[in-house]
């Protein structure tokens, strides 16, 4: 498996917040931010696009850190990742993500 996946399986290597945290691109971030403002409607700025990586200790998005439901399941469990949950296969948290994106599920197996 690898290292800088969240919880849920997604590569945060791919992630434009981790992107942009690693290279310090202040056009990525405005340009993440954005687009997250959009798709959330809500008031999402570039100085919030900022993430390590879920698992990694160091900077988190908002909505990582502290309103993703899969993180917060994830570390209440005491999970590495929801690849190590017995509930993995019946789970609609982090179903949800797992349907939009089956790279995810491979990232949790592999």
């Amino acid at each position: 498996m690898k290292d800088i996946i969240g919880f849920c399986g997604l590569d945060c290597e791919k992630c434009d917040a981790y992107i942009a945290t690693i290279h310090n691109d202040q056009v990525l971030r405005e340009k993440t931010a954005k687009l997250w403002a959009g798709l959330n409607n809500a008031p999402i700025l570039p100085e919030h696009i900022n993430c390590e990586g879920c698992r990694m200790s160091g900077a988190k998005t908002v909505f990582c850190e502290s309103m993703c439901a899969v993180r917060q399941c994830a570390l209440k469990k005491g999970v590495t990742t929801c690849g190590d949950c017995s509930d993995l296969a019946n789970c609609s948290t982090v179903g949800a993500i797992i349907a939009n994106n089956p790279s995810a599920l491979e990232n949790l197996q592999g």
